[in-house]
């Protein structure tokens, strides 16, 4: 859980996961509730509410949990259409296609890619300061993960 909770830090999000109903296997962590749980003490593939898995030291989020950290306090750059489109197609997001910004705007930090209706459209992280001040053409936040990956790996 501790891979989780230092995802959720960077995202600057409030989030609270309870470790009684968190459940790990093999790297991959999930969210069951507690007649799920009993169920789960045997072996299982997939179970409840899929949160993310750890390689090495990183942690993957799942889009579920994009999904949850979305509809509270976190990390948000809300895009326009163009730059939505453009991010879910796998590319970084340039400061002329930042509608708003909310939570933190320190490089380093990671931030919900947003589109404009509030729909999450995937993470990444912060390049530069984002001060209001257009430093040209570049990288505002470095595409990590975008809901546009499962298409391009099905290629």
């Amino acid at each position: 859980m501790k891979a989780i909770m230092d995802f959720v830090r960077k995202l600057g999000a409030d989030f609270v996961l309870s470790a009684d109903f968190t459940v790990e296997k093999a790297f991959r962590y999930f969210l069951l509730d507690s007649s799920l749980k009993e169920l789960a003490r045997r072996d299982f593939y997939y179970a409840g509410f899929f949160l993310g898995k750890v390689k090495g030291d990183l942690f993957f989020p799942s889009f579920n949990l994009l999904a949850m950290l979305a509809k509270g306090k976190a990390n948000k750059i809300f895009v326009g259409k163009k730059a939505a489109w453009l991010f879910i197609c796998g590319r970084d997001v340039f400061h002329k296609g930042v509608l708003t910004v909310k939570g933190s705007q320190r490089k380093g930090d990671y931030a919900l890619v947003m589109n404009e209706f509030g729909e999450c459209l995937g993470f990444g992280k912060i390049m530069r300061n984002i001060d209001g001040v257009v430093h040209g053409d570049e990288v505002t936040l470095k595409n990590i993960s975008d809901v546009g990956d499962f298409l391009r790996r099905e290629q």
